[in-house]
């Protein structure tokens, strides 16, 4: 055994212990840490011959890489639906490098791992007051999420015409009908060959909405004769956290033959709280739904998981199935997640999760969203009230979109954003809304507090001041 190793080996319990401290020393120090920086350095380092050992490596990291880090887990990181990691989900995420298994069937040699993800899935559900019907399993984020779910759609839809798209190719147009998909499902599309740009827009409901019109929906189904589709629906979208009507989606479907797709990424856990669950009400009759977990279930990155109906589990199969791999058996009678997700090598992804739940239950997870929710309102109150602001769209959730009040003012937006990025102390992410330049915040992470926003909002005056 190389030297370096064996005495890395040797000193296992050292090495962990100096690793620890210094996770500890980031998080206890995570309200300074700045919320971005403009710190580099030059990539090309050379390798080592004999290598430095696992300490002086670490030794390496906290003088040299650790300073590009941002306090992206911290309480003031309001930019891309990004939520902290809680004690739980940490301890869930080292413990699944310790263990390091390949989660893949429920009965192997291999380990039994997949039981857990199974367990954890089963908890998501009862989070979610989602019935049984479902079969789900981990990806990395929600743009894996909506793939894996798309690809089944897609499955389904060359299936309407007795082709076999994931065997022969796409053989056929297939019908998209969205009104503001995320630009991960857009992603997936043109991943699955569909074409980013090839799918029909939905009217959005009037008034300041995102979204999709019933009325305008229905227009557009009539116009394509009878054909199957693929509805792509939100469940919170990125701006304004606005929801589809899910309960007039359930009544189109049993009238017309389509595939119903919910991106749920933030939005779908609105179901935990007794206050926001009639959001997605007649969500269940999907056929598939995309959540993530490192958004709002504040668990590490990378970590997002896919619903879809088990009567659909035939045509999960045929699109990801290893056929060339005879020692796996048979995929109906021997469940293996290598058969219905896009990854061969697959983490236990689960087990953060698992923690979380197993952790905190239910009214933990509810009063992390209700309170995210009031701080959203209470933001979006104090920017009102200091009068140099005004809210793009109102606040139905987590997402405050706003932007610097008056016409003669949307030229100062992106200036205004970037020097209050520059501060370090809040990170919140451009974006345009009605054809305005905004400014998003999102508010999702379990540590933040009212006094974050006060913090937030002298900067933000500051700024103004000499802008």
């Amino acid at each position: 055994m190389n030297s370096k190793l064996q005495h890395d080996l040797d000193n296992f319990e050292n090495i962990l212990e100096k690793t620890k401290q210094q996770g500890i020393d980031f998080l206890n120090n995570l309200e300074t840490i700045p919320t971005s920086n403009k710190n580099v350095i030059d990539p090309k380092r050379d390798l080592n011959e004999l290598g430095l050992g696992s300490e002086e490596a670490l030794s390496e990291f906290k003088e040299r890489l650790a300073p590009l880090l941002v306090s992206s887990p911290g309480p003031r990181y309001w930019g891309f639906v990004t939520g902290g990691s809680t004690p739980a989900s940490i301890v869930g995420d080292w413990l699944a490098s310790v263990y390091d298994q390949n989660t893949q069937s429920v009965t192997s040699q291999g380990g039994n791992s997949a039981l857990i993800e199974f367990e954890t899935i089963n908890l998501l559900l009862q989070l979610l007051e989602l019935p049984d019907s479902f079969l789900g399993g981990f990806v990395t984020g929600a743009t894996m999420s909506n793939f894996t779910s798309l690809a089944v759609a897609r499955q389904w839809f060359g299936k309407q015409f007795g082709k076999d798209f994931a065997k022969n190719g796409i053989s056929e147009t297939i019908n998209i009908l969205t009104a503001t998909p995320h630009s991960s499902s857009v992603k997936s599309l043109s991943m699955l060959g569909i074409g980013s740009q090839n799918y029909t827009v939905v009217k959005t409901i009037e008034g300041n909405r995102e979204a999709l019109d019933i009325a305008d929906l229905e227009e557009k189904i009539k116009a394509l004769n009878g054909k199957p589709f693929i509805l792509i629906s939100s469940a919170g979208t990125v701006n304004t956290a606005d929801f589809d009507d899910f309960e007039a989606i359930a009544e189109l479907k049993e009238k017309y033959n389509f595939w119903w797709h919910i991106d749920g990424a933030f939005g779908g856990f609105a179901a935990v709280s007794e206050k926001y669950k009639h959001y997605v009400k007649g969500w269940e009759g999907a056929d598939s739904i995309t959540i993530d977990c490192h958004k709002w279930l504040n668990v590490p990155y990378e970590s997002a998981f896919y619903l879809v109906k088990k009567e659909h589990v035939n045509l999960q199969i045929e699109t990801f199935q290893n056929s060339n791999a005879p020692y796996l058996g048979n995929p109906l009678e021997n469940f293996n997640y290598l058969n219905v997700v896009p990854e061969n090598s697959r983490r236990l992804r689960a087990l953060p999760v698992w923690f979380s739940l197993v952790a905190y239950g239910k009214e933990g997870f509810c009063d992390i969203i209700e309170k995210s929710i009031l701080l959203a309102l209470h933001f979006a109150n104090a920017l009102v009230d200091e009068g140099r602001f005004e809210l793009l769209a109102p606040i139905r959730l987590n997402n405050v979109c706003f932007t610097l009040k008056g016409d003669e003012n949307q030229e100062k937006v992106t200036a205004f954003l970037t020097e209050l990025n520059d501060t370090g102390k809040v990170f919140m992410t451009p974006t345009v809304y009605q054809n305005k330049k905004g400014i998003r915040a999102s508010f999702v992470n379990w540590r933040t507090n009212e006094g974050d926003i006060r913090i937030v909002i002298k900067e933000m005056k500051t700024i103004l001041e000499n802008l």
